[in-house]
């Protein structure tokens, strides 16, 4: 709906591969609406959904917030904890709602919301962009960095960019950023623009490792409240147990959850991990 609604018009053949569905799959959807008594309007292969239709104002109605609205919305949301899998889903319905800016202004916490929008204007305009003061997690170390932003992970809690100076892609932490600044110059590396790999624990990195834990119910309850995208790498086992099945692209996060539910999880394969529990046993208990 939104795209038959756009100020762009496309044809059957563009919003098929847009959508990645078939042309059927997408004659069917227009079938329906013309049957729930919206207007379809064609100029050549062109296909609109007319603005007037019945129904359509009602629906807009659904689907947008006054700014006292969104503002008691961003606060409720906010009281969810973060890791709760309702506050994601939330926030991922309003990110179909609203375009990036609305959204940063509505689900971003109001200190790096400034950040963020700046950031998005960099992605929008294909700018260069300055981190001023940026503060690294290795040290502590506090500089400027001059990158090409070109994606966030889930909620604008990092940026991907292309950093100029290393000459590889690297994710930012928002909120360790002091202030962004636009250059006037724009992207000279896109073919390098690359988002790297993520794993369900939050950690990122360019290898990944297989890892399998056979876990009781605290440790498979634990998982999915505090991690969940892991829960779809998750199957039933007999007997009250889960399999979780997974890459990771370290041992650091896995690794913290594993060594505080070490009664309840059994490690079915990954040496990595369990030579990564063993040196932190090691090391913190001897």
């Amino acid at each position: 709906m939104k795209l038959l609604t756009a100020n762009t018009t496309y044809d059957i053949d563009q919003l098929a591969e847009r959508l990645d569905m078939s042309r059927r799959t997408i004659y069917r959807y227009i079938d329906t609406f013309r049957e729930a008594g919206f207007v379809i309007k064609k100029s050549g292969n062109y296909i609109r959904l007319d603005k007037e239709s019945p129904h359509f104002k009602d629906i807009s109605q659904l689907v947008h917030f006054t700014e006292e609205e969104a503002v008691i919305l961003k606060n409720a949301i906010e009281n969810i904890d973060d890791n709760n899998l309702l506050k994601q889903n939330l926030k991922r319905k309003l990110y179909s709602v609203y375009d990036n800016k609305n959204l940063a202004n509505t689900v971003v916490r109001g200190k790096n919301a400034p950040n963020i929008r700046s950031l998005i204007d960099a992605i929008e305009m294909q700018k260069q962009a300055i981190l001023h003061d940026y503060q690294s997690a290795h040290g502590g170390k506090v500089s400027d960095r001059k990158v090409e932003p070109f994606a966030f992970t889930t909620n604008y809690v990092q940026v991907w960019c292309y950093d100029l100076e290393a000459g590889v892609c690297k994710l930012f932490k928002t909120s360790r950023i002091g202030s962004v600044t636009l250059s006037s110059a724009d992207w000279e590396h896109t073919e390098e623009h690359r988002e790297g790999f993520i794993d369900a624990f939050r950690i990122h990195g360019e290898k990944r490792y297989r890892v399998r834990l056979k876990m009781g119910l605290l440790a498979y309850n634990l998982l999915c409240e505090e991690y969940p995208l892991a829960e779809r790498d998750i199957r039933p086992l007999k007997q009250g147990k889960w399999l979780l099945d997974t890459e990771v692209a370290g041992m650091t996060g896995i690794g913290r959850f594993v060594i505080g539910l070490l009664d309840d999880i059994q490690i079915v394969e990954s040496p990595e991990l369990k030579n990564h529990i063993s040196e932190y046993i090691r090391k913190n208990l001897y």
